[in-house]
Protein backbone atom coordinates (compact mmCIF):
# COMPACT_ATOMS: atom_id res chain seq x y z
CA UNK A 1 0.00 0.00 0.00
CA UNK A 2 0.95 3.64 -0.55
CA UNK A 3 0.87 6.73 1.48
CA UNK A 4 0.16 10.40 0.69
CA UNK A 5 1.49 12.66 3.25
CA UNK A 6 0.49 16.60 3.21
CA UNK A 7 2.25 19.03 4.89
CA UNK A 8 1.51 23.09 4.11
CA UNK A 9 2.18 23.63 0.56
CA UNK A 10 3.15 20.30 -0.44
CA UNK A 11 1.57 17.07 -1.13
CA UNK A 12 3.70 13.64 -1.51
CA UNK A 13 3.21 10.06 -2.36
CA UNK A 14 5.23 7.24 -1.47
CA UNK A 15 5.95 3.74 -1.71
CA UNK A 16 5.26 1.17 0.58
CA UNK A 17 9.39 0.48 0.64
CA UNK A 18 9.62 4.45 0.79
CA UNK A 19 10.80 4.79 -2.63
CA UNK A 20 8.98 8.81 -3.53
CA UNK A 21 6.67 8.83 -6.00
CA UNK A 22 6.14 12.32 -6.75
CA UNK A 23 5.41 15.91 -5.37
CA UNK A 24 3.13 18.52 -5.52
CA UNK A 25 3.90 21.84 -4.56
CA UNK A 26 0.29 23.43 -4.40
CA UNK A 27 -1.37 25.69 -1.55
CA UNK A 28 -3.44 22.72 -0.50
CA UNK A 29 -6.17 23.07 2.49
CA UNK A 30 -4.89 21.28 5.49
CA UNK A 31 -6.08 20.67 9.09
CA UNK A 32 -5.89 23.21 12.00
CA UNK A 33 -8.56 24.19 14.99
CA UNK A 34 -11.64 23.96 12.42
CA UNK A 35 -13.60 26.06 15.37
CA UNK A 36 -11.28 29.07 14.63
CA UNK A 37 -10.03 28.51 11.00
CA UNK A 38 -12.81 26.30 9.13
CA UNK A 39 -12.48 22.31 8.40
CA UNK A 40 -11.19 19.70 8.15
CA UNK A 41 -9.83 20.03 11.92
CA UNK A 42 -6.50 18.82 13.43
CA UNK A 43 -4.36 16.52 11.90
CA UNK A 44 -7.31 16.42 8.82
CA UNK A 45 -5.26 15.36 5.73
CA UNK A 46 -7.24 17.49 3.28
CA UNK A 47 -7.20 14.58 0.93
CA UNK A 48 -9.45 11.99 -0.62
CA UNK A 49 -7.62 8.93 -2.50
CA UNK A 50 -9.70 6.42 -4.54
CA UNK A 51 -10.82 5.24 -8.06
CA UNK A 52 -13.63 7.76 -9.02
CA UNK A 53 -13.90 6.61 -12.81
CA UNK A 54 -13.83 3.22 -12.74
CA UNK A 55 -11.06 2.55 -14.80
CA UNK A 56 -9.21 0.72 -11.83
CA UNK A 57 -6.61 3.22 -11.24
CA UNK A 58 -6.29 5.95 -7.95
CA UNK A 59 -7.12 9.23 -8.14
CA UNK A 60 -5.99 11.80 -5.65
CA UNK A 61 -8.57 14.40 -4.62
CA UNK A 62 -8.06 17.81 -2.80
CA UNK A 63 -8.90 21.23 -2.20
CA UNK A 64 -6.47 24.25 -2.53
CA UNK A 65 -7.25 27.70 -0.38
CA UNK A 66 -8.83 29.18 -2.48
CA UNK A 67 -11.52 26.99 -2.52
CA UNK A 68 -11.05 24.90 -5.83
CA UNK A 69 -10.93 21.33 -5.99
CA UNK A 70 -8.35 19.08 -7.71
CA UNK A 71 -8.15 15.81 -8.71
CA UNK A 72 -4.54 14.60 -10.11
CA UNK A 73 -3.30 10.79 -11.73
CA UNK A 74 -2.89 9.16 -8.51
CA UNK A 75 0.69 7.33 -9.79
CA UNK A 76 2.05 10.17 -10.76
CA UNK A 77 0.80 13.43 -9.78
CA UNK A 78 -0.76 14.94 -12.60
CA UNK A 79 -3.88 17.34 -13.30
CA UNK A 80 -6.43 15.40 -14.83
CA UNK A 81 -9.36 18.15 -13.94
CA UNK A 82 -10.20 20.86 -11.84
CA UNK A 83 -13.63 22.79 -10.82
CA UNK A 84 -14.86 25.78 -8.40
CA UNK A 85 -18.36 24.85 -7.73
CA UNK A 86 -20.19 28.14 -5.96
CA UNK A 87 -20.01 28.29 -1.96
CA UNK A 88 -22.83 29.09 0.42
CA UNK A 89 -23.33 32.54 1.46
CA UNK A 90 -21.77 33.65 4.76
CA UNK A 91 -18.89 31.20 3.83
CA UNK A 92 -15.53 31.66 2.88
CA UNK A 93 -14.37 28.46 0.52
CA UNK A 94 -15.33 24.60 0.84
CA UNK A 95 -13.01 23.05 3.80
CA UNK A 96 -13.68 19.47 3.69
CA UNK A 97 -14.51 16.90 0.95
CA UNK A 98 -15.28 13.13 1.26
CA UNK A 99 -15.67 10.80 -1.55
CA UNK A 100 -19.48 9.43 -1.30
CA UNK A 101 -21.80 7.16 -2.92
CA UNK A 102 -25.05 8.82 -2.88
CA UNK A 103 -26.45 7.59 -5.91
CA UNK A 104 -25.87 3.69 -5.50
CA UNK A 105 -23.12 3.57 -8.22
CA UNK A 106 -19.97 3.45 -5.82
CA UNK A 107 -17.06 6.16 -5.37
CA UNK A 108 -18.64 9.06 -7.84
CA UNK A 109 -20.06 11.58 -5.64
CA UNK A 110 -18.23 13.91 -3.39
CA UNK A 111 -19.31 15.96 -0.23
CA UNK A 112 -18.03 19.30 0.37
CA UNK A 113 -18.63 20.65 3.99
CA UNK A 114 -17.70 23.85 4.97
CA UNK A 115 -18.18 26.58 7.91
CA UNK A 116 -19.62 29.82 8.47
CA UNK A 117 -16.96 32.62 8.32
CA UNK A 118 -17.88 34.36 11.45
CA UNK A 119 -18.05 33.08 15.23
CA UNK A 120 -17.61 29.74 16.55
CA UNK A 121 -17.12 28.19 13.29
CA UNK A 122 -19.32 24.95 12.66
CA UNK A 123 -19.70 22.65 9.52
CA UNK A 124 -23.13 23.55 9.04
CA UNK A 125 -23.06 23.46 4.97
CA UNK A 126 -23.20 20.86 3.26
CA UNK A 127 -23.47 20.13 -0.80
CA UNK A 128 -23.63 16.81 -2.88
CA UNK A 129 -22.54 16.60 -6.48
CA UNK A 130 -21.88 13.95 -8.70
CA UNK A 131 -18.05 13.95 -9.90
CA UNK A 132 -19.01 13.74 -13.45
CA UNK A 133 -21.25 17.00 -13.19
CA UNK A 134 -18.08 18.91 -11.54
CA UNK A 135 -15.55 17.42 -14.32
CA UNK A 136 -17.74 18.98 -16.74
CA UNK A 137 -18.81 22.48 -15.18
CA UNK A 138 -22.28 21.68 -13.73
CA UNK A 139 -22.73 22.98 -10.36
CA UNK A 140 -25.83 21.80 -9.65
CA UNK A 141 -26.40 19.99 -6.54
CA UNK A 142 -27.58 16.50 -6.08
CA UNK A 143 -28.82 18.47 -2.58
CA UNK A 144 -27.47 20.98 -0.10
CA UNK A 145 -28.46 21.88 3.27
CA UNK A 146 -26.68 24.25 5.98
CA UNK A 147 -28.20 22.65 8.75
CA UNK A 148 -26.18 20.07 9.88
CA UNK A 149 -24.80 19.56 13.08
CA UNK A 150 -20.93 18.04 12.98
CA UNK A 151 -18.80 17.63 15.32
CA UNK A 152 -17.22 20.91 16.80
CA UNK A 153 -13.88 19.56 16.15
CA UNK A 154 -13.50 17.73 12.35
CA UNK A 155 -15.76 17.04 9.75
CA UNK A 156 -18.91 15.13 8.15
CA UNK A 157 -18.23 11.37 8.46
CA UNK A 158 -19.98 8.87 5.68
CA UNK A 159 -20.95 5.50 5.95
CA UNK A 160 -23.86 3.23 4.75
CA UNK A 161 -25.80 2.81 7.98
CA UNK A 162 -28.51 0.61 6.77
CA UNK A 163 -26.41 -1.57 4.06
CA UNK A 164 -28.58 0.01 1.05
CA UNK A 165 -25.43 0.71 -0.99
CA UNK A 166 -25.53 4.02 -0.35
CA UNK A 167 -23.74 6.14 2.34
CA UNK A 168 -25.47 8.79 5.24
CA UNK A 169 -23.39 11.75 6.45
CA UNK A 170 -23.43 11.59 9.97
CA UNK A 171 -22.93 14.00 12.97
CA UNK A 172 -25.05 15.12 15.64
CA UNK A 173 -27.49 15.17 12.62
CA UNK A 174 -28.03 11.99 10.60
CA UNK A 175 -28.50 12.87 6.89
CA UNK A 176 -29.67 10.71 3.77
CA UNK A 177 -27.78 10.23 0.38
CA UNK A 178 -30.94 11.67 -0.66
CA UNK A 179 -29.98 14.69 1.41
CA UNK A 180 -32.88 14.36 4.10
CA UNK A 181 -32.66 15.05 7.95
CA UNK A 182 -33.78 11.17 9.56
CA UNK A 183 -32.29 11.38 12.81
CA UNK A 184 -31.08 14.28 14.90
CA UNK A 185 -29.74 13.55 18.86
CA UNK A 186 -30.76 15.32 21.67
CA UNK A 187 -27.63 17.50 21.87
CA UNK A 188 -27.45 20.28 24.69
CA UNK A 189 -23.66 20.67 24.39
CA UNK A 190 -21.28 19.36 21.40
CA UNK A 191 -19.72 16.56 19.59
CA UNK A 192 -16.44 15.95 20.00
CA UNK A 193 -15.97 12.40 18.02
CA UNK A 194 -17.77 9.86 16.11
CA UNK A 195 -17.34 6.61 15.56
CA UNK A 196 -19.19 4.09 13.28
CA UNK A 197 -19.46 0.35 14.04
CA UNK A 198 -21.74 -2.71 14.26
CA UNK A 199 -21.88 -2.09 17.98
CA UNK A 200 -25.06 -4.19 18.68
CA UNK A 201 -24.71 -7.50 16.50
CA UNK A 202 -28.65 -7.99 16.60
CA UNK A 203 -29.78 -4.80 15.23
CA UNK A 204 -29.34 -4.61 11.61
CA UNK A 205 -26.96 -2.18 10.40
CA UNK A 206 -24.28 0.16 11.86
CA UNK A 207 -24.32 1.91 14.98
CA UNK A 208 -23.11 5.34 15.52
CA UNK A 209 -21.30 6.48 19.03
CA UNK A 210 -20.90 10.07 19.54
CA UNK A 211 -18.98 11.83 22.74
CA UNK A 212 -20.65 15.17 23.71
CA UNK A 213 -18.36 18.12 25.18
CA UNK A 214 -20.68 20.26 27.63
CA UNK A 215 -24.83 19.42 28.38
CA UNK A 216 -24.03 16.38 30.79
CA UNK A 217 -20.62 15.45 28.95
CA UNK A 218 -23.02 12.06 27.31
CA UNK A 219 -22.15 9.24 25.59
CA UNK A 220 -24.59 8.56 22.84
CA UNK A 221 -25.54 5.22 20.73
CA UNK A 222 -28.01 5.62 17.90
CA UNK A 223 -28.41 4.90 14.11
CA UNK A 224 -30.01 6.43 11.12
CA UNK A 225 -33.72 5.51 12.67
CA UNK A 226 -33.69 5.75 16.94
CA UNK A 227 -31.24 6.49 19.63
CA UNK A 228 -30.50 3.18 21.63
CA UNK A 229 -29.05 5.11 24.88
CA UNK A 230 -27.53 7.75 26.07
CA UNK A 231 -25.61 8.10 29.23
CA UNK A 232 -22.32 9.35 31.52
CA UNK A 233 -20.07 8.65 33.96
CA UNK A 234 -20.13 11.29 36.92
CA UNK A 235 -20.78 13.95 34.09
CA UNK A 236 -17.06 13.62 33.41
CA UNK A 237 -16.26 14.71 29.71
CA UNK A 238 -15.70 11.73 27.60
CA UNK A 239 -13.96 13.75 25.24
CA UNK A 240 -11.44 11.07 23.26
CA UNK A 241 -12.62 7.06 22.87
CA UNK A 242 -11.88 3.96 21.29
CA UNK A 243 -14.74 1.27 20.49
CA UNK A 244 -14.21 -2.56 19.70
CA UNK A 245 -14.07 -6.32 20.82
CA UNK A 246 -12.56 -5.38 24.11
CA UNK A 247 -14.67 -8.49 26.41
CA UNK A 248 -15.17 -11.17 24.78
CA UNK A 249 -17.51 -12.36 27.31
CA UNK A 250 -19.81 -9.21 26.60
CA UNK A 251 -22.27 -9.20 23.34
CA UNK A 252 -21.73 -6.26 21.14
CA UNK A 253 -18.50 -3.65 21.72
CA UNK A 254 -17.22 -1.90 24.08
CA UNK A 255 -17.07 2.01 24.04
CA UNK A 256 -13.48 2.97 26.33
CA UNK A 257 -13.20 6.81 26.96
CA UNK A 258 -10.39 8.63 27.75
CA UNK A 259 -11.87 11.95 30.02
CA UNK A 260 -10.94 14.60 29.87
CA UNK A 261 -8.20 15.56 32.17
CA UNK A 262 -5.20 17.51 31.31
CA UNK A 263 -2.87 15.22 33.64
CA UNK A 264 -4.07 12.06 35.50
CA UNK A 265 -6.14 10.63 33.21
CA UNK A 266 -9.45 8.86 34.43
CA UNK A 267 -10.54 6.41 31.67
CA UNK A 268 -13.99 4.70 31.77
CA UNK A 269 -15.64 2.21 29.58
CA UNK A 270 -19.49 1.36 28.71
CA UNK A 271 -20.49 -2.21 27.30
CA UNK A 272 -22.90 -1.99 24.25
CA UNK A 273 -26.23 -1.54 26.87
CA UNK A 274 -24.61 1.38 27.91
CA UNK A 275 -23.40 0.12 31.48
CA UNK A 276 -20.28 0.92 32.90
CA UNK A 277 -18.04 -1.63 33.24
CA UNK A 278 -14.42 -0.50 34.51
CA UNK A 279 -12.58 2.46 35.35
CA UNK A 280 -8.92 3.08 36.47
CA UNK A 281 -6.55 5.99 36.73
CA UNK A 282 -4.17 6.27 33.68
CA UNK A 283 -1.01 6.75 36.47
CA UNK A 284 -1.39 3.27 37.58
CA UNK A 285 -1.23 1.49 33.94
CA UNK A 286 1.23 3.67 32.06
CA UNK A 287 4.78 2.37 31.67
CA UNK A 288 7.32 3.71 33.82
CA UNK A 289 8.23 7.26 32.42
CA UNK A 290 4.95 7.84 30.39
CA UNK A 291 3.90 11.70 30.44
CA UNK A 292 1.46 12.23 33.05
CA UNK A 293 -0.52 14.06 30.16
CA UNK A 294 -1.45 10.31 29.65
CA UNK A 295 -2.48 9.08 25.78
CA UNK A 296 -4.02 10.71 22.46
CA UNK A 297 -4.78 10.19 19.42
CA UNK A 298 -6.21 6.54 20.32
CA UNK A 299 -7.55 3.70 17.49
CA UNK A 300 -8.97 0.54 17.65
CA UNK A 301 -6.67 -1.76 16.52
CA UNK A 302 -6.82 -5.40 14.97
CA UNK A 303 -3.05 -6.19 15.75
CA UNK A 304 -2.64 -10.07 17.16
CA UNK A 305 -5.00 -11.16 14.54
CA UNK A 306 -7.82 -12.89 18.32
CA UNK A 307 -11.05 -11.46 18.45
CA UNK A 308 -9.80 -9.43 20.83
CA UNK A 309 -9.12 -6.14 19.78
CA UNK A 310 -6.45 -3.77 21.65
CA UNK A 311 -6.02 -0.06 21.39
CA UNK A 312 -3.01 2.24 20.32
CA UNK A 313 -1.91 5.50 21.17
CA UNK A 314 1.08 8.24 22.00
CA UNK A 315 1.86 10.33 24.43
CA UNK A 316 -0.25 13.22 25.08
CA UNK A 317 0.95 16.58 23.73
CA UNK A 318 4.37 15.78 23.17
CA UNK A 319 6.77 13.71 20.07
CA UNK A 320 6.25 10.70 22.33
CA UNK A 321 6.52 7.02 22.20
CA UNK A 322 3.94 5.15 21.16
CA UNK A 323 1.90 2.01 22.80
CA UNK A 324 -0.52 -0.85 22.62
CA UNK A 325 -2.98 -1.47 25.36
CA UNK A 326 -5.55 -3.46 26.44
CA UNK A 327 -8.61 -0.83 27.37
CA UNK A 328 -10.68 -3.07 29.51
CA UNK A 329 -7.70 -3.01 31.99
CA UNK A 330 -5.54 -0.61 31.10
CA UNK A 331 -2.48 -3.05 30.50
CA UNK A 332 0.22 -1.78 28.21
CA UNK A 333 1.25 -4.58 26.30
CA UNK A 334 3.55 -3.24 23.63
CA UNK A 335 5.69 0.74 24.22
CA UNK A 336 7.50 1.78 21.20
CA UNK A 337 10.23 4.60 21.48
CA UNK A 338 9.82 6.94 19.29
CA UNK A 339 9.11 10.83 18.55
CA UNK A 340 5.78 10.43 17.17
CA UNK A 341 4.07 13.86 15.78
CA UNK A 342 1.02 11.84 14.59
CA UNK A 343 0.00 8.34 14.91
CA UNK A 344 -1.95 6.27 12.23
CA UNK A 345 -3.37 2.97 12.15
CA UNK A 346 -4.28 0.83 9.41
CA UNK A 347 -4.37 -2.49 7.45
CA UNK A 348 -1.01 -1.39 5.29
CA UNK A 349 1.26 -4.64 4.86
CA UNK A 350 -1.66 -7.10 3.53
CA UNK A 351 -1.93 -9.86 5.72
CA UNK A 352 -5.22 -8.09 7.19
CA UNK A 353 -4.03 -7.03 10.79
CA UNK A 354 -3.34 -3.34 11.61
CA UNK A 355 0.03 -1.45 11.54
CA UNK A 356 1.05 1.09 13.66
CA UNK A 357 1.92 4.25 11.21
CA UNK A 358 4.32 7.40 13.14
CA UNK A 359 5.51 10.45 10.66
CA UNK A 360 8.16 11.86 12.92
CA UNK A 361 9.31 15.19 11.77
CA UNK A 362 9.45 14.03 7.89
CA UNK A 363 10.02 10.41 8.84
CA UNK A 364 7.02 7.72 8.04
CA UNK A 365 7.89 4.74 10.52
CA UNK A 366 5.69 1.56 10.04
CA UNK A 367 5.44 -1.08 13.28
CA UNK A 368 4.13 -4.25 12.12
CA UNK A 369 3.26 -7.32 14.34
CA UNK A 370 6.19 -10.23 13.17
CA UNK A 371 4.00 -12.68 15.11
CA UNK A 372 2.33 -15.14 13.30
CA UNK A 373 -1.45 -14.30 12.58
CA UNK A 374 -3.45 -16.91 13.29
CA UNK A 375 -6.07 -16.20 11.04
CA UNK A 376 -4.19 -15.64 7.93
CA UNK A 377 -7.63 -16.14 5.90
CA UNK A 378 -9.48 -13.38 7.22
CA UNK A 379 -10.46 -10.65 4.32
CA UNK A 380 -8.27 -7.50 3.87
CA UNK A 381 -10.24 -4.82 6.17
CA UNK A 382 -10.24 -2.60 3.40
CA UNK A 383 -12.98 -4.42 2.21
CA UNK A 384 -15.64 -3.15 4.45
CA UNK A 385 -17.05 -0.12 3.00
CA UNK A 386 -17.37 1.36 6.41
CA UNK A 387 -13.57 0.45 7.42
CA UNK A 388 -12.99 2.69 4.12
CA UNK A 389 -14.71 5.43 4.78
CA UNK A 390 -14.16 5.79 8.50
CA UNK A 391 -10.02 5.70 7.16
CA UNK A 392 -10.91 8.45 4.21
CA UNK A 393 -12.94 10.74 7.36
CA UNK A 394 -10.19 10.35 10.00
CA UNK A 395 -8.51 13.85 11.97
CA UNK A 396 -7.73 13.89 15.47
CA UNK A 397 -10.86 13.87 17.57
CA UNK A 398 -12.37 10.88 15.29
CA UNK A 399 -9.42 8.17 14.68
Amino acid sequence: MDYLVTVPNHLTAHAHDGCKLWTLETDLWIGGSSERIGLPGHHGPGVQATDIDGDKQVEVLFLTQDGTLHVVDGSTGREQWAAKPPIPKGTQRWEHLVVANFRGAGDRDLLLQTTNAEGYRMGRFLAAYALDDLRRGHFTPLWQRDDFVSCAHNGARLADLNRDGQDEVIGATVVSAEGEILLQIPLRGHIDSIFIYDVLPNVPGLEIVALEEGGGNRIFLYNHEQLFWETHFRHQEPQNAAVGEFDLERPGLEIWCRSRYNEHQKPFIFDAQGEKIADYQMDDVAPEGWTVRGVEVIHKIDWTGDRKQLAAAKERHTSGDIGIFDPLSGQFLHRFEEKADRLYVADVAGDWREELIVLHGNQLHIYFNESENPVSDHPRLWSQDHYRRSKMTWNYYSP
